[in-house]
């Protein structure tokens, strides 16, 4: 193998911090024994920490996860090949023992607890006791909505209790500690949470990664505020103790006491610097040290994003007093500095505003011990509401599933990042500049996407070519559609701590505004797939707005659009005003295929317990039958569809098969093919059949059965069985993929001749959707009339709704507003994602000359 070339996402970290990130491999290149080595633009090799995530049946490895520290940086390539590793001088060691874990990366040692109320204990970097206690706080407000005198409000607190403590990994360089705990005081115990801890080799920083489960009745229990506190050691007079917030641009700084005063002024300059943290001798001045102490002591600090345009940095002298405002702004970058004559620590919370209503605090500054708090879920914003927006279900009318009151937010999830620092001296405002940018924009190495292409490690898709001006004009086409939802994001708000990440589903050209408030029609929920056309476009492209936009997407659908305890455990819930307030619990939604990118770019931990989780999801449709509006109840059976239920649970199984190489899950997906074989029309029998989890048997009830044949292929199936089809090397069953390819567009006659009359056109919608499974059918035909029609479908057919190019209008209404007035997100991920497929399968069979120059044509005129 040569050398494997990485490049940085965005921009060489600084400063120096630990990466993680994950590499596929061909098929048979990677053995499990072999070394991989790290080497540095210069040659140098560079220490690295490797695992597998997933392997290849023959065997081989299929993705690896990686970890280094970097000290020094170049914008030179670094390249990963099978050599020897280089040693680690000084490795990270982890120690275990009843009561507690201790962690020394070198600069910094603390211990986790095994049991009780604080988590993170005896913080110390480079022999400097910064901190003790670490504990997880929520606010519980209880409503009393039937009394007397109106609603009466209760808040309470309640502290993350330990559970269980795990370490996940322990290597040289890299080391995971995963708790698990649950929200407790005297009465109460609600919000299970689980809590990552990231260490690594000669830093002395903490990356945390924090999920907490809602298990509250929504009419009586509200989140009044949800976060992490840290108790801190922070040592010399209130006048050198500094806290910092870094703004939008800047940091803003303010002293315990201030050393301004009305006589002394600005004392000769010392106040310039202790504005910029600078420590000040004023002992040598007793006269205005006599002034100084004169001045207000301010103890509490914080900064509040209370929206995703607006935060404020305020501060009070003690609980029974005022708060002032400091300042107000826009975008805070979410870092917080707090520390003394002996350094302090800083904590950052990612996507500080976007995911608002979130706050920094500080309080008890110039005491003994004070407490820094990072709230996820800002208690000086209005409480967590998640109670569904109305008392009926809207069938009928807003397209909201079945007729059946299941919303309830009882089992979804969010997960937040927050990172710790400890200075041993007093940092200068450039290095909490710099953190502040990595912390929000974490360093990760990725390789070339052509590398990406050529491992066929994450299924079928193109790579651009801008040389063919027919090609080109699709790129161009594909670049507009993205762009387009990454300024609706900005231009619609779609921020906040339950909502960032997802976006809407159908717009309402009269009102100018997308139909947040229409049942079937408001947030998009996964639906026809938009997460993987996201993956898609940045494997192929690289680009770092693709991929925060698709982090985020994977971050928001995987935790909250799905359920994680209780009753619907596994499943997901369709399009809704509210995320979960769909009747329709779905394994669709919750699909591995929908996620499993992150997890193997960045190894994300969280991120494959979810792909775990939903392993066994095929189970929970024995409780909850997807079909059963058009079926009644058979004992011991469900009904499933072969898409997208069906293909749902092939996903999952595939993703435990490659990580884990249980084959039970090969086989349960070999099972379900088996059966399709033996049916009349293979594939395009059903598409519902009766299903037993037990066995994972198929039992065919008949052919043209209610379902619809579009929902076979808008959710993700073309993409799970092509990949399948080459793992399990089953040339049966890639005929199938292709015969139902083709059939999808064949005449009514045709299709009713080839099924014996059993299946015909009125059973086939939004054939568009069908183009990548009939771009597989004409590849593996060999079959350009069919190429032909998929480009018609793509480029020129009613049901494609792209009527290229894809140009915006700019309209003033209640707002100066862009807009696409028929744009819906389910034909824009689809549209998107085929014509990604399609440039794989049939790129080189050129669409007819006079649809090629119209597309060309239109590209010249995109605004």
């Amino acid at each position: 193998m040569k050398d494997l070339k990485l490049h940085w996402l965005d921009k060489t970290p600084a400063p120096a911090a630990g990466v993680s990130w994950g590499v596929p491999w061909k098929k048979g290149v990677l053995n499990r024994e072999d070394p991989l080595a790290l080497v540095g633009p210069s040659g140098e090799k560079i220490s690295l920490q490797s695992w597998p995530l997933a392997y290849w049946p023959d065997g081989s490895v299929k993705w690896t996860g990686h970890a280094t520290v970097m000290q020094e940086y170049s914008k030179g390539a670094y390249t990963l090949n099978i050599d020897d590793n280089k040693r680690v001088e000084h490795p990270l060691c982890v120690q275990e023992s009843d009561e507690k874990i201790e962690v020394n990366t070198g600069p910094l040692q603390c211990n986790i607890n095994k049991n009780g109320h604080s988590i993170l204990n005896n913080l110390v970097v480079n022999e400097n006791v910064l901190g003790t206690k670490g504990k997880l706080i929520s606010i519980r407000e209880e409503r009393n909505e039937r009394s007397e005198e109106g609603t009466i409000y209760r808040h309470e607190r309640l502290e993350g209790k330990i559970n269980a403590v795990e370490i996940e990994q322990t290597g040289p360089i890299r080391a995971v500690i995963k708790i698990t705990g649950v929200h407790v005081n005297e009465t109460k115990e609600w919000l299970p949470f689980v809590l990552r801890m990231y260490f690594y080799q000669a830093s002395p920083e903490i990356k945390m990664v924090h999920t907490f489960i809602y298990d509250g009745d929504p009419h009586y229990d509200f989140v009044k505020g949800l976060g992490i506190e840290f108790q801190t050691n922070v040592q010399g007079e209130p006048w050198n103790r500094n806290v910092r917030f870094l703004c939008e641009e800047g940091i803003y700084s303010e002293p315990g006491q201030l050393v301004w005063t009305r006589t002394y002024g600005k004392a000769e300059g010392l106040y310039e610097k202790q504005i910029s943290g600078e420590p000040v001798n004023i002992t040598e001045h007793p006269t205005l040290k006599d002034h100084v102490q004169g001045n207000a002591v301010w103890n509490d600090f914080k900064i509040v994003q209370d929206s995703s345009f607006h935060y404020k940095v305020r501060k009070r002298t003690e609980e029974n007093c005022s708060w002032l405002d400091a300042v107000h702004g826009s975008k805070a970058k979410g870092l917080m500095y707090a520390g003394g004559s002996n350094g302090g620590i800083a904590v950052g919370l990612k996507n500080f505003w976007k995911k608002n209503p979130s706050e920094l605090e500080i309080t008890q500054f110039t005491k003994e011990m004070p407490t820094m708090m990072v709230w996820f879920w800002s208690p000086e914003g209005e409480s967590m509401d998640l109670r569904h927006y109305s008392n009926d279900t809207h069938v009928r009318s807003a397209y909201e599933g079945f007729d059946e009151m299941r919303s309830t937010p009882h089992g979804v999830a969010n997960t937040s990042e927050v990172n710790l620092r400890g200075f041993s001296k007093v940092p200068v405002n450039e290095e909490l500049l710099r953190l502040g940018e990595t912390w929000q924009n974490p360093a990760l190495f990725l390789c070339e996407s052509k590398y990406y292409h050529s491992t066929y490690a994450l299924g079928t898709w193109s790579l651009p070519d801008d040389e063919d001006p027919f090609k080109a004009a699709l790129e161009t086409q594909l670049e507009a559609a993205f762009s387009f939802y990454k300024q609706e994001v900005e231009q619609r708000s779609w921020y906040g701590y339950w909502n960032y990440g997802d976006v809407m589903h159908t717009y309402d050209a009269t009102r100018h505004q997308w139909l947040y408030d229409e049942g079937g029609f408001a947030w998009q929920n996964t639906e026809l797939v938009p997460n993987i056309w996201l993956w898609y476009a940045f494997l192929r492209t690289g680009r770092k707005d693709i991929f925060e936009m698709a982090e985020a997407m994977t971050r928001h659908t995987s935790e909250v659009d799905r359920y994680h305890i209780g009753k619907y455990a596994g499943l997901g819930s369709r399009h809704n005003v509210i995320h979960w307030g769909c009747g329709c619990k779905e394994a669709r939604i919750s699909m591995a295929s929908l996620h499993r990118y992150y997890y193997f770019l960045t190894t994300d931990e969280r991120t494959r317990d979810l792909l775990t989780d939903v392993r066994d999801v095929d189970y929970a449709t024995m409780e909850l039958d997807p079909m059963r509006e058009f079926y009644p109840p058979k004992t011991g059976l469900t009904h499933t569809r072969v898409g997208p239920d069906w293909s749902a649970f092939c996903s999952n199984w595939l993703s435990e098969w490659e990580r884990t190489e249980n084959t039970t899950y090969k086989e349960k997906i070999e099972t379900g093919i088996d059966n399709l074989k033996n049916t009349p029309n293979r594939l395009l029998s059903g598409p519902v059949f009766e299903y037993d989890a037990r066995s994972s048997n198929l039992y065919h009830i008949g052919d043209g059965t209610p379902g619809g044949y579009h929902m076979v292929i808008a959710f993700g199936a073309p993409q799970v069985w092509m990949e399948t089809a080459e793992l399990l090397e089953d040339d049966e069953w890639k005929e199938m993929l292709a015969d139902f390819g083709e059939f999808y567009l064949l005449t009514d006659e045709e299709k009713r001749k080839r099924s014996n009359g059993k299946i015909n056109d009125n059973m086939f919608d939004w054939p568009m959707f069908a183009a990548g499974m009939a771009a597989y059918a004409a590849s593996r035909k060999q079959d350009d009339n069919l190429a032909q029609k998929v480009w018609q479908l793509l480029l020129k057919s009613e049901y494609s709704h792209i009527p290229l190019p894809i140009e915006k209008e700019t309209i003033k209404t209640w707002k100066t507003l862009d807009e696409i007035p028929w744009v819906t997100t389910n034909t824009i991920s689809q549209w998107c994602l085929n014509v990604i497929v399609a440039l794989e399968l049939i790129g080189d069979i050129a669409p007819e000359a006079d649809l090629q120059k119209s597309i060309i044509h239109q590209k010249s005129t995109t605004k």
